[in-house]
């Protein structure tokens, strides 16, 4: 505070000697005026003015998510208001159409999305590459080579369930590549919107410096509009598909008290950041929008800053106003400083200029078999790749032909001769693994691979009929090329082809593509037990009227309800013994989150022994002690023992509470452990010469000290090893 204070009196000081000086790095309305700055970070020496005026007004973007969170639907409003499609269609496919990004028959089945897809579209000036990533932790993979290729993301949040798993899990994703993004919360129309609540999450659990660029103008079913918090605008959707964008200045009395608030917000945290902002702050002056709006610009790409938008893309609103934040929050290509491994000088980095006159290096991100043959998902570095070209695979040193170049759009395609640096494209017909990288064979360079996880979870196929064991094996070899996660591999012992995954959803859907793609019945290990609940554990109040508490915050139906009542039964019965003596566990709320289940082998049992080990796995983590029984203990005694009584309540281990006199004698209070008070009264009438007396009654229970503690369970250990002995 008083750096601050000092901060302030130098530039109070500073415009009272000269009125007219604007200190330094300061921009103003008044100085720059209509001036939009466009920082364009560490550009290297070899990028043109062709470049610059090329990619300016490029951005690829990934959109992600946690499940269920609106990102296809976002999508699919994106393309409807770019004007890519002209209808809207239900991503669960009810219309018989389905969303345009969800084109396998799976994913409109399940409502989900499987694979990642690619798409492009203009919004005023800006061309953007999209592509829609996988909510669901199985298919992590997705996201994960999505977001190696990408400049930019938008992380979409619902306004209900805020930040749960898989926003962690994406967010992890999105600093391991240092991709900027930008947080839009869906489903403002939702009951119980509470987008506050979101960007608090944001701030708490991803360590996100996030603020609102919007305030909403109603929630739920009352949710019309937004107010801009830069430029102070109040925006109104209107229209059967919020197409219509009324326009005011005039923000609502009942909001404009709150609109003020979380503008100064905006601008405080933008002020830690920023030196322009932080100048006006520090002055205690109004930061004009295009200052502001360049500063949000400026701390987004520099990975400073998470701009929040708000709004409900099933209702239709909230979208175009993302996609001018897209366009002017987030990064170009240029604003990206991506390096390269030089293969003939130790695998030393080199910074690669993002320059259509640069030699050609690009990285196949993603592999998919398409109606014309392989599919290869390719982002272009630098240099231009066009169609007939002979490019080097770095990985094996093949010289290979490019015979057809396309963009992509879902699972259409459009035929282009020629793409550059800053491009996101794909190619047929060119045989390569996902990884990796293209030259024009001139530069000795290789992209660095992406982050593959291990898998997590196996299962044994088979086909049902011999005459299928082909396509069988071309099943897997493919699904094996497409996806880095999915490993197969043979049992020596048993001889069964056994197939590994990111979980049981990631090995369902490829056992359910081989049966729809290749007409082969697998058949698994039969029948086994299966149930996965993910939560925590947190204590109760000390005054809490139960001792226990079950709460189901699982949104959506991760897993299905009919499980939801084992699942509680065998959180009940774990409580009942707790691993350090066997006695009940008393203060604990269990929490589900989420879960999975499987169509065959998922039942009751396997779902309350899930909930068991969860919990005997969380409370070994949760540093749990024992409790005693205290008693409150009232001691009359003689005022010449006081001294003698309360030692002896002290050598108990027992709390003084207070004394009173009462005449010639003193009542001593105190709360003293249950087992301390044995042999209490044959003790007290010794040390007052039988002139002391005392009551007790149930006070509550109380950690046991350490040392106690220690005692206890060594003795609980040596009991249960002796009676397993015993059996």
């Amino acid at each position: 505070m008083t750096l601050f204070r000092k901060a302030q009196q130098s530039i109070r000081a500073l415009r009272a000697l000269e009125p007219s000086i604007t200190p330094f790095g300061l921009i103003t309305s008044e100085s720059l005026p209509g001036f939009f700055l466009r920082s364009f970070a560490a550009l290297p020496e070899t990028v043109s003015d062709d470049d610059k005026d090329a990619l300016s007004n490029v951005r690829n973007i990934g959109i992600s998510a946690h499940i269920d969170s609106g990102k296809t639907t976002l999508t699919e409003r994106v393309l409807f208001y770019t004007g890519r499609i002209h209808a809207i269609h239900d991503v669960r496919g009810k219309d018989g159409v389905g969303a345009k990004m969800d084109s396998m028959d799976l994913e409109r089945e399940k409502g989900i999305t499987i694979q990642s897809a690619a798409t492009f579209c203009r919004w005023k000036d800006t061309h953007i590459n999209i592509i829609d990533t996988p909510g669901h932790v199985d298919f992590t993979i997705e996201v994960e080579r999505a977001l190696r290729v990408l400049d930019g993301a938008v992380l979409v949040l619902c306004s209900v369930g805020g930040v749960q798993s898989q926003s962690i899990t994406v967010d992890r994703q999105m600093r391991r590549y240092d991709v900027p993004r930008v947080a839009f919360i869906n489903k403002l129309d939702r009951a119980g919107a509470d987008p506050w609540k979101v960007i608090r999450q944001l701030r708490e659990k991803l360590r996100m410096n996030a603020a609102a660029v919007q305030y909403p103008i109603g929630l739920e079913e009352v949710h019309k509009g937004v107010v801009d918090l830069v430029s102070g605008k109040v925006i109104i959707f209107e229209g059967e598909h919020g197409e219509n964008l009324v326009e005011s200045t005039t923000i609502p009395a009942d909001i404009a008290a709150d609109v003020e608030v979380k503008r100064k917000e905006l601008v405080e945290r933008l002020a830690e950041v920023d030196d322009d902002v932080g100048e006006l702050f520090l002055m205690e002056e109004d930061v004009p929008a295009e200052v502001l709006k360049n500063a949000v610009r400026r701390a987004t790409v520099d990975l400073k800053f998470v701009p929040v938008f708000m709004g409900s893309a099933f209702k239709n609103k909230g979208v175009q106003l993302l996609l001018n934040g897209v366009a002017d929050y987030l990064p170009t290509p240029l604003d990206v400083t991506n390096t390269a491994l030089q293969l003939d000088n130790n695998e030393e980095r080199i910074t690669l200029p993002c320059s259509r006159s640069g030699p050609l290096v690009a990285l196949a991100f993603k592999l998919e078999e398409g109606r014309f043959g392989q599919l290869t998902y390719t982002r272009i570095y630098s240099g231009v790749l066009k169609k007939g070209d002979q490019i080097t695979n770095m990985a094996t040193g093949k010289r290979i032909k490019v015979p057809r170049l396309v963009r992509m759009h879902a699972d259409e395609l459009e035929d282009i001769s020629e793409a550059g640096a800053g491009d996101i494209v794909a190619l047929f017909g060119v045989e390569c693994a996902s990884g990796d990288t293209f030259t024009d064979g001139n530069a000795k360079l290789a992209m660095s691979s992406m982050t593959v996880p291990e898998p997590v979870m196996s299962l044994a196929v088979a086909p049902k009929a011999r005459d299928q064991s082909a396509n069988f094996s071309k099943a897997l070899n493919r699904f094996q090329k497409e996806d880095p996660t999915f490993r197969v591999a043979l049992d020596p012992e048993s001889g069964e082809t056994i197939i590994s995954g990111m979980g049981e959803l990631h090995l369902e859907i490829y056992v359910e593509r081989m049966k729809r793609e290749y007409k082969v019945d697998c058949e698994s290990g039969g029948q086994g037990q299966y149930g996965r609940v993910v939560g925590y554990l947190e204590p109760l109040p000390a005054d809490h009227p139960t001792k226990f508490e079950f709460e189901n915050g699982i949104v959506g139906n991760a897993i299905p309800p009919n499980y939801i009542p084992a699942i509680e039964k065998g959180f009940k019965e774990a409580v009942n013994s707790g691993a350090l003596i066997g006695h009940p566990v008393e203060g604990v709320k269990v929490v589900l989150t989420d879960g999975a289940a499987h169509a065959v082998d998922s039942s009751e049992l396997a779902f309350k022994l899930a909930s068991m080990y969860a919990f005997r796995t969380g409370y070994e983590t949760a540093s749990p002690t024992v409790l005693e029984p205290v008693m409150a203990v009232e001691v009359s005694v003689p005022s010449e023992f006081q001294g003698a009584v309360i030692g002896d309540v002290n050598r108990r281990k027992g709390i003084v509470m207070g004394s009173e006199a009462e005449g010639d004698d003193v009542v001593i209070n105190a709360h003293v452990p249950l087992n301390e008070m044995f042999g209490y009264s044959t003790a007290l009438r010794s040390m007052t010469q039988g002139k002391g007396e005392f009551t007790m009654e149930y006070q509550g229970h109380n950690p046991v000290t350490a040392e106690v503690l220690a005692t206890l369970t060594a003795h609980y250990k040596t009991a249960r090893a002796v009676a397993q002995a015993a059996k």
